[in-house]
Order: structure tokens, then sequence, then C-alpha cells
């Protein structure tokens, strides 16, 4: 990120149906960035066909069992957060728990503080006396779990996730409520 871009002041607010194309191509492009280099390119395109539409985000935008979010700077959407029910496989997941779905920023916006500023806004939202947190990370994105594991995140268990036909090894982690 530029200087000048850097001094541009970062809005977080809550995402509307009409953020629906725009969160698409930012949730294609961060995954893509992040994580392209790991699947052979017909399973990212059929994962990202799925994960990332306009349908599937302009749903989120107006589910109250969801909570969706865009930063922006400069008029220019760079990064976003996604929580709503927990649905990762594990025995102690309840109706009443709540899960941080995504959480991406563009590359340029890395090491800016956005991250911790998306991760406190969903925390804020999903925080209910007694009420389990949850996440599923990459097992190799030790960069998330370092962040995750700063806000009271425990690992509590394991996973394959699927981007196309490759599976990855993914971990759960808690934080109890």
């Amino acid at each position: 990120m530029s200087q000048a871009a850097s001094m541009t002041p970062i809005t977080i607010r809550k995402a509307t149906p009409e953020d629906a194309e725009t969160l698409t191509a930012l949730g294609r492009e961060t995954f893509a960035d992040t994580f392209a280099h790991l699947y052979p390119p017909e399973d990212l395109a059929a994962f990202q066909a799925e994960a990332h539409t306009p349908e599937r985000y302009a749903a989120w935008a107006v589910d109250p069992a969801f909570g969706l979010w865009i930063a922006e700077a400069g008029g220019r959407a760079i990064g976003y957060a996604l929580a709503g029910p927990c649905h990762l496989p594990h025995p102690e997941v309840t109706e009443s728990c709540g899960e941080l779905w995504r959480i991406y920023v563009r590359k340029q916006t890395q090491g800016t503080g956005l991250g911790k500023r998306l991760m406190e806004t969903v925390l804020d939202w999903l925080a209910k006396p007694g009420r389990d947190l949850w996440i599923g990370v990459w097992s190799q994105n030790h960069k998330a779990q370092q962040l995750y594991y700063r806000y009271g995140f425990e690992k509590v268990g394991e996973y394959e996730f699927p981007v196309g036909k490759t599976r990855d090894h993914e971990f759960i982690l808690r934080r109890r409520g």
C-alpha cells in the first residue's frame, strides 16, 4: 500500500445487497491471492463458482443470522468479513454457537491492522454470554492462526475442507463463551 493510500481512512460498514457484485469479485480475488497456488485450476474455479456468487453475498447481507461487513478506503473495497451460525463438523457445536466464516483483505492492505479491525468487528457482533465461537482455518495458514490464538481461540479438532476435488486439512478452533 502506498504512503498516500495508507493515509486514506478505512471504513468498515455492514454490507448491503447492492455490495454483492463487489463482494463476489473481492472474495474471488482475495481467496485466489491467498490459496490459488494450492489447487489445480479446475478445483479453484469450481470452488469460486460455488462459494463466491452475487446471490450468496446478497442473501447473507439481508439474513439476520449473518453478519457481513465490507472495508473500504478511498471508495474502493479492500476487505470483508462474514460470520454466522456455526457449521463446522465438531460434536460440541450447538445451534447457539457462532462462527467466523471468512475474513480477507487485499494483499496491499495486509499489515495495516485491517484484519484485526475486521476480527474485532466480527467478535463484537458474535459475542453473547455463554456463546462459544468457532473458526475453521487451513492447517498451514500460520499467520491467521496466530491472530486467532491472540483472541483466545484454541485448536479443538480437524477436518477436511473441499475445494473442488481437493481436500484441505483444516483446524477447528474454539473460544468458549
